[in-house]
């Protein structure tokens, strides 16, 4: 929706450098970690804004911890707040992760007024932190444009056009449409050359991918960044949405993914790096080994973390090695249930046998047990608690660790549609996404057995 007045207001800026104000809005959950939780696309948009000579605020609300480790990740600073009425009837507290409400005013207050305002959003069920951000910063800049963009504005865009509160809703590859529109409300004339996707291979102007990093020099502090050397996934599990939120499968190129590794290690003392990718591992002679090669010959010393999970068929003895001697230290494996039927039906990327294959191979190189980890995806719908318990059991067998991973029914999905039919819950509300919940429980596999196999993987009994 545009608002005729304030789009003429906002072309009035002229040839003068537009002040844009990027925010990374809370998380609202019973539950959350940073897990390296940076806001990347909302960082390549502040990189090439301000190449084209935009001024750039960040506030990140999630940039405030209790706690952090060495590696980087740690725990939010969280607030209990109070639960909205559709999930008022779950017996657990609910709270806002990030920087306290008050100190988030304050900071609004002493920033220069911008010209666009532009939010993020992530995973659908966090929105209430999306709309209570947004209500804040109308309070504090009236008139300002909003622009809301991210995974739960792609997801649920009906739903954030009605409920959000932004002025203009961008779906799909946020980036580069929102580039696009802060470029068309505050007048200034941004190439389409510079407005190229930075991974792919078809950017009109190739220097863009080695010039664009994500603007992480904006924190005061690195603790630990983030690297996508891809775009979307070539699986097509019916449980992701990475087919919807991303088009196609797109790399970059290696040594450029290596000059930023060696940019941030050298240029910042960045000691611990996170890969953003969904498919890190795929044709690794093709993209995977050049990159650690170059980092092991070139000295490169920092740790390396794949929270997003690595796919299980590639690892076999070289691959494993490679990654020891490079410096991964956070190993987690996708599997997600052990059930052969279930792994060919929900996409078929992994086969019980590879992954004893692949564990083995990893211990061999030099990883303990407890440092490989197994994501094990429970509360799929129809899947029973013997299921999960057989898929836990037989990672441990396998020798690693087996992490639970509640299934979040996702729209746009495959398996959104048999979820809605089996949930309890109402799943056009996004509030019923939340993994926490367990949406999909049924007679087979209550919320209560779910608390019970939890605590079972946490003392080892299964």
């Amino acid at each position: 929706m545009i608002y005729r007045n304030l789009f003429e207001k906002v072309l009035q800026v002229g040839n003068a450098s537009p002040h844009i104000l990027l925010i990374n809005p809370w998380i609202t959950d019973f539950a959350a970690y940073n897990f390296w939780i940076r806001p990347i696309g909302l960082l390549y948009i502040a990189s090439l804004l301000r190449e084209n000579r935009f001024q750039i605020t960040l506030v990140d609300c999630l940039d405030h911890y209790s706690k952090i480790k060495k590696s980087g990740d740690g725990h939010f600073f969280k607030t209990w707040i109070e639960k909205p009425k559709p999930l008022g009837s779950i017996p657990r507290f609910y709270s806002r992760y990030g920087i306290p409400e008050g100190l988030l005013r304050e900071k609004l207050a002493s920033i220069k007024r911008p010209d666009v305002v532009a939010v993020t959003s992530g995973m659908t069920y966090w929105y209430p932190g999306v709309i209570e951000v947004i209500k804040i910063i109308k309070q504090t800049f009236d008139d300002v444009p909003i622009v809301l963009g991210g995974i739960y504005a792609t997801l649920c865009y009906e739903h954030a056009k009605e409920h959000s509160g932004a002025d203009y809703i961008v779906q799909g590859r946020g980036e580069f449409e929102g580039i696009k529109l802060i470029a068309g409300l505050t007048g200034v004339d941004i190439p389409q050359s510079a407005i190229g996707n930075p991974h792919s291979e078809v950017t009109p102007n190739s220097e863009l991918r080695t010039r664009y990093y994500p603007a992480f020099d904006l924190y005061p502090r690195r603790d630990f960044v983030c690297i996508a050397t891809s775009r979307g996934c070539p699986f097509g599990c019916t449980y992701c949405a990475s087919h919807f939120l991303h088009n196609g499968f797109e790399r970059r190129d290696p040594d450029e993914v290596v000059r930023e590794v060696e940019y941030w290690v050298t240029t910042h003392s960045v000691r611990n790096i996170a890969f953003y990718d969904d498919a890190l591992l795929i044709d690794p002679s093709e993209h995977i080994f050049p990159v650690l090669r170059e980092v092991i010959r070139r000295k490169i010393s920092c740790y390396f973390h794949a929270p997003n999970g690595l796919h299980v068929r590639e690892m076999d003895e070289e691959l494993a090695e490679i990654l020891f001697k490079a410096g991964f230290r956070t190993i987690r494996l996708g599997f997600e249930t052990s059930d052969a039927g279930k792994q060919i039906r929900t996409g078929g990327k992994v086969a019980n046998q590879e992954l004893v294959r692949a564990v083995k191979n990893m211990k061999r190189a030099g990883y303990s047990s407890e440092e490989i980890g197994v994501y094990v995806l429970i509360g799929l719908p129809g899947q029973t608690v013997r299921e999960a318990e057989e898929s836990v059991t037989f990672v441990r067998e396998a020798g690693a660790k087996p992490i639970l991973t509640e299934y979040s029914p996702i729209p746009h999905t495959p398996l959104f549609e048999q979820a809605k039919r089996g949930s309890q819950f109402d799943l056009d509300e996004p509030l019923y996404h939340n993994n926490s919940i367990l949406p999909c429980q049924w007679e087979g596999f209550k919320l209560s057995d779910y608390r019970r196999l939890k605590e079972d993987v946490r003392r080892g009994n299964v």
